[in-house]
């Protein structure tokens, strides 16, 4: 078993009320190795100037710890199946629309990694097994009912 620990902190300006739901949604993400990421909520959601628009929300770091998480086991899986991975890109995009049971969810997420290798090329048969393999050993993936899926960019 694996502990992982995340530290949120957020503070009222003096000059808000709080009670009257004006208050800024800006917060601070603080990470066992040292990272700190300004996090807010999404304008999508609370709207400006109550949301900060330049800080990750919860709904993109979803998007990207899916796709993160997929790319990881991707290199892994490259690697020893002796491909030279030289580089990897994920133009992710997460859905969020009300769901069966009629809540607000984050629907989908579709990865589309395009990887780059150098020397021995890959074929797109082979790509959609590595990808296949890598959404199957994906932590996060299988920690969510939303459904992931993977579009293959060449």
């Amino acid at each position: 078993m694996s502990e992982y620990s995340a530290k949120v902190t957020w503070s009222r300006s003096p000059s808000e009320s709080f009670i009257d739901n004006k208050y800024s949604r800006g917060h601070q993400w603080q990470f066992d190795g040292g990272a700190a990421i300004e996090a807010s909520s999404s304008p999508h959601i609370v709207p400006l100037p109550y949301s900060v628009a330049e800080n990750v929300d919860p709904e993109e770091a979803f998007v990207a710890s899916l796709s993160s998480c997929h790319m990881l086991f991707f290199l892994s899986i490259a690697a020893k199946k002796r491909f030279v991975v030289q580089s990897y890109t994920d133009n992710a995009v997460g859905v969020m629309e009300k769901g069966v049971d009629n809540r607000m969810a984050m629907t989908e997420v579709v990865l589309k990694p395009c990887v780059k290798f150098s020397g021995e090329q890959a074929t797109a048969e082979q790509l959609e097994e590595m990808h296949h393999q890598a959404h199957e050993l994906c932590f996060i993936a299988n920690s969510v009912k939303t459904k992931v899926t993977t579009e293959v960019v060449l």
